[in-house]
């Protein structure tokens, strides 16, 4: 397994791979979206790869002051073999280098195998009440 930062030239791929792993996401997280508006702050997406196939993804940010993980994405057919941990530790050392100290990401409350998942990792469930505004266009 091989773990890069994302260029324009896997565009396409991570689209496919996105809308593979999150097939219910909402029109404002659509991936072609997503990952150009993330390009236009910064260029934390990293992508894991098996020869020149894209096996998962994930975006990673920093605002200073806390470092985040987003859309962390395993193919299904690459799962359970170490993508998504080697992706995790790749974006948060890379976060680490930036001066980040603590990380957080958020999941759905159902999906208990993602969680435990992140657990495994170290990642601690907090109490936090997350909430949104979605901006009217």
């Amino acid at each position: 397994m091989n773990i890069k930062r994302y260029t324009n030239e896997h565009f396409d791929a991570l689209v496919g791979l996105l809308q593979v792993v999150f097939p219910d996401e909402p029109a404002h997280n659509a991936p072609e979206k997503m990952i150009t508006q993330k390009l236009g702050v910064d260029d934390l997406i990293f992508l894991s790869f098996d020869k020149q196939t894209i096996t998962g993804s994930c975006m990673a940010g920093y605002d200073g002051h806390r470092g985040w993980l987003y859309a962390v994405a395993v193919h299904p057919d690459y799962r359970r073999n170490g993508v998504g941990q080697a992706l995790v530790q790749h974006a948060v050392s890379e976060l680490q280098q930036l001066g980040c100290d603590k990380v957080n990401l958020q999941i759905r409350p159902d999906n208990t195998a993602v969680a435990a998942f992140y657990q495994s990792l170290g990642f601690k469930v907090e109490e936090r009440l997350s909430m949104g505004f979605k901006i009217p266009s």
